[in-house]
């Protein structure tokens, strides 16, 4: 077809030769070619705080820092980024709760309620204490700026169940951008795609998601006519991962406008589900994630704020009385909500910083990056709950026993969404890449 017949085509609204999607939610195949493992979780959940949190004041409690407090042992004269004083004792008094006695902060007292449904990770290391390799790392299981990430890897490999929504969905303040979105080298469909989750508003949230010049059809026959001639260009010059992962965008912002103004207005949600969550920004992201894996959405990464507010070099008890709270209270809620929707046992929840912080003081009253020993915790998925599985040494420093490594939870991830992680390759450069490089094994010893 000629570029003429072609606008004659748009102009007539002729649908034969470029016919419409159905606009319907159905199951879009991934590229896993693996064994089939028996796939405990549909979805993702990843409650991403930046900066690292401190474990030895949440999740961790270290009672030889208060024996101890000012010295510094040779056991804790390990390299930090910054000058660093003696042991600092945590300000918080910590108890047990749940069928497993698992240690929890009075910081965190809604998390404490549903820590049956939570396994609480003691022993996550990682070897780089600077914030952007470390989330790179976290995040696509490399330091360099140019792998895949997570969310793009599990959206390669598995697909979508609705492919009126990306398979991959970023929230966070402003929209933002960072190493979670990454697509790498993997095709550029499946970059994540970000959401503002300050705005309650759908229009707000996504920008221009209404055209008001066109109405459906008439955006339905443009679309047509642009991709058509993106095809021809790209059958006349040669394949484009660039061109046809633009045309996927387009088709997919298309079907998207329609089901997006129902899907991201929380404020269909009741009153009472909106005040078990909250109302900061973080909350309307868990809420939001919660809508989102209901339709099928297979990642979701949410950002506690914007920056690096975990970041406490220094006043770490006034900062974390403060920034507490309100993600405690959403991220509980959000384990309630699914589980009360029969949908804990199919989404794997996942909650971390790059790093921990160290035992030992900074500026007095603070603490530094700490990347040798750190907390992060799952539920959900096919994850045992109730239990802290392994541990850092007495003072909170470095993990001792059972040690997890990044590729390890990577691994982790994958077994359970169904994918060996040995198995889920991409050829690039002349050589297959994998998210877990040559390294990790899954943490068999908390899965049901």
């Amino acid at each position: 077809m000629t570029r003429r017949q072609l606008m004659h085509h748009f102009a007539s609204g002729a649908a034969a030769a470029f016919a419409s999607p159905k606009g319907q939610a159905s199951p879009v195949l991934g590229h896993y070619a693996g064994p089939a493992l028996p796939a405990k979780a549909k979805h993702v959940i990843f409650l991403f705080l930046a900066g690292g949190p401190s474990h030895v004041d949440m999740f961790d409690p270290k009672p030889a820092l208060l024996k101890f407090q000012g010295q510094r042992p040779g056991t804790v004269d390990l390299r930090t980024e910054r000058q660093t004083g003696g042991l600092l004792p945590s300000p918080f008094t910590f108890q047990k709760y749940g069928r497993g006695g698992v240690d929890v902060s009075e910081l965190l007292p809604r998390l404490a309620s549903v820590i049956d449904e939570v396994c609480v990770i003691r022993s996550l290391y990682t070897f780089n204490p600077t914030h952007t390799p470390a989330r790179s790392l976290l995040h696509s299981g490399s330091i360099l700026a140019t792998r895949p990430s997570l969310g793009a890897w599990s959206s390669y490999g598995l697909g979508s169940e609705n492919d009126n929504l990306p398979s991959f969905i970023a929230l966070t303040p402003g929209g933002g951008s960072g190493p979670f979105l990454r697509n790498g080298f993997l095709p550029a469909e499946y970059q994540g795609t970000p959401f503002n989750e300050t705005e309650v508003e759908p229009e707000k949230m996504i920008a221009n998601l209404r055209n008001p010049q066109l109405d459906a059809k008439a955006q339905r026959r443009q679309l047509d006519a642009i991709q058509a001639l993106n095809r021809e260009f790209s059958q006349s010059f040669g394949a484009d991962d660039f061109l046809e992962g633009r045309i996927k965008s387009m088709e997919a912002a298309y079907r998207m406008q329609f089901e997006a103004l129902d899907v991201f207005d929380i404020r269909q949600e009741s009153e009472a589900t909106r005040a078990q969550y909250g109302t900061t920004p973080f909350a309307n992201g868990c809420l939001l994630a919660r809508r989102l894996v209901e339709r099928g959405v297979r990642y979701v990464h949410v950002n506690h704020n914007a920056g690096q507010d975990w970041d406490d070099h220094k006043d770490i008890e006034k900062s974390l009385r403060k920034r507490c709270p309100a993600m405690d209270q959403a991220a509980a809620a959000l384990i309630s909500d699914l589980k009360q929707r029969g949908l804990l046992d199919e989404t794997l929840v996942v909650w971390g910083g790059e790093f921990g912080r160290t035992p030992v003081s900074e500026s007095g009253d603070g603490r530094d990056h700490n990347p040798y020993g750190f907390t992060m915790w799952m539920a959900g998925g096919g994850i045992q709950g109730g239990q802290a599985y392994g541990a850092t040494d007495d003072f909170g420093f470095k993990a001792v026993e059972n040690r997890v490594s990044i590729h390890d939870l990577h691994a982790t991830i994958l077994h359970q969404l169904g994918i060996d992680h040995t198995k889920l390759t991409y050829r690039y450069a002349g050589r297959d890449f994998r998210l877990t490089d040559v390294f990790g094994d899954p943490i068999k010893a908390i899965l049901s």
